[in-house]
């Protein structure tokens, strides 16, 4: 509050906040960074050693599976084979991601190629520039290939994003329960792309601080960070209407003035906004990137049409889709019927209301579009809130009976997370 002339608050600037601060008394030193270290390795230390070893685990039992099978050697390097079984972790999206980082982008205006449903020539852009980057950077920085470069940046990705989960839960909770939330991202169905040349570990680690910090009502952090988070997905939209929602709310309630608020929703679209436009400009079509990704690659919103011929083939074993992969499926069908449990659960709860608009809008994304059915559980992995009422309900449990629940779930998804969703599906 600034002083007005003539009044007491001008004559005595000492009353307009805090008092003066005493020329002799000694200003707190500032906090090095080892006491820094040490801070952050007490509040965040067990939830990330946790994750640490579901992961590795899960993903010990998935090579030892691949080893096992041996069906990495029949198959194409760029579709889920290789030399050697950590190969399959840079085959489909992942190749595409290496390209990027290796060659850069080339945009051409949209080609016919054949009759539906494959309508034109796939084209490099239909995957976000924040993935790729890093792992150029990260390659220019270590000296790997685009292969390692982009496992080091989804494996310390996915660390971020278990502290980011658990930050927020522990917030909204305890640290019990954020601990607990960290492991179930380790383990949840479609956790497999964690450590993989993917860019969903980076997205969830974007989405997860950026709700904490919306939480913490930081919002032109906030702002930044989504609008980042733009340029890695295009299902940073549900984190753009999360944080208006949010942002709408507080000016509403007038609780931290209008700035804040304001350049939040101003910043945060521009990143998915921006990308889309330079797409769509390049390509010489304004349409351009959404016709890429129906006609290229079968991923377009259709109202949820093709998701309720997929429940209707495998629930009645009737009609027909493209991509049946049967043990995929049945495990994205399992999710699906989680679904309107845990968000009724997430409700009960009382969390605030963005936390929700941000669930509700990834789960229209993803169940409204026609895609592989059998990634279902990959494109859920961002829906980190549903990971709360599952670390409520196990937070009861006494601790060995808690270990014990959760070292069979990081072992049985080395099965289900990995094996299933890179041999005998597609990531």
């Amino acid at each position: 509050m600034s002083a007005i002339p003539g009044t007491d608050l001008d004559e005595h600037p000492e009353q307009a906040g805090s008092p003066p601060e005493d020329p002799g008394q000694e200003r707190p030193p500032r906090e090095s960074v080892a006491a820094w270290g040490r801070r952050a390795l007490h509040e965040y230390g067990p939830a990330l050693a946790v994750y640490g070893t579901v992961k590795l685990t899960g993903f010990t039992v998935f090579m030892w599976l691949l080893s096992w099978s041996g069906d990495y050697l029949t198959n194409n390097p760029r579709f889920g084979g290789g030399a050697k079984p950590w190969d399959v972790l840079g085959g489909w999206d992942g190749w595409w991601y290496q390209q990027i980082a290796a060659n850069g982008y080339h945009p051409t205006p949209l080609k016919v190629i054949g009759p539906p449903p494959f309508e034109y020539e796939q084209n490099s852009v239909a995957f976000f520039p924040l993935y790729p980057g890093a792992m150029k950077v990260v390659s220019a920085v270590t000296g790997l290939g685009p292969y390692g470069a982009g496992l080091v940046v989804s494996i310390l990705a996915s660390f971020v994003a278990a502290a980011g989960i658990y930050a927020l839960t522990s917030r909204l909770f305890d640290r019990r329960t954020g601990v607990i939330a960290a492991a179930v991202w380790g383990f949840f169905p479609g956790s497999g792309v964690e450590w993989a040349v993917y860019s969903d570990s980076l997205f969830v680690a974007l989405a997860a601080w950026s709700c904490y910090l919306i939480l913490e009502r930081r919002w032109l952090a906030a702002g930044v960070t989504v609008f980042v988070a733009g340029l890695n997905r295009p299902t940073a939209a549900a984190l753009v209407a999360a944080l208006g929602v949010a942002a709408l709310i507080a000016l509403y309630q007038r609780r931290d003035g209008w700035l804040g608020p304001v350049s939040a929703l101003v910043i945060a679209p521009l990143g998915f906004v921006g990308y889309l436009a330079w797409v769509n400009w390049r390509m010489g079509d304004w349409g351009g990137y959404f016709k890429l990704q129906k006609g290229a690659w079968l991923h377009f919103f259709d109202y949820g049409d093709h998701t309720f011929a997929v429940l209707k083939t495998l629930l009645l074993g009737k009609g027909a889709y493209a991509f049946t992969y049967p043990t995929e499926d049945m495990i994205a069908l399992f999710l699906v019927f989680l679904l309107p449990p845990l968000l009724f659960l997430l409700v009960r709860l009382k969390v605030p209301v963005f936390l929700l608009v941000y669930t509700a809008v990834t789960i229209v994304l993803v169940l409204g579009s026609a895609q592989i059915f059998g990634n279902t559980s990959r494109y859920l992995l961002p829906v980190f809130p549903l990971f709360l009422p599952i670390a409520v309900a196990l937070r009861r449990l006494s601790l060995p009976a808690l270990g014990a629940l959760v070292g069979w779930a990081a072992i049985a998804s080395g099965w289900y997370a990995g094996y299933v969703l890179f041999e005998l599906g597609i990531p």
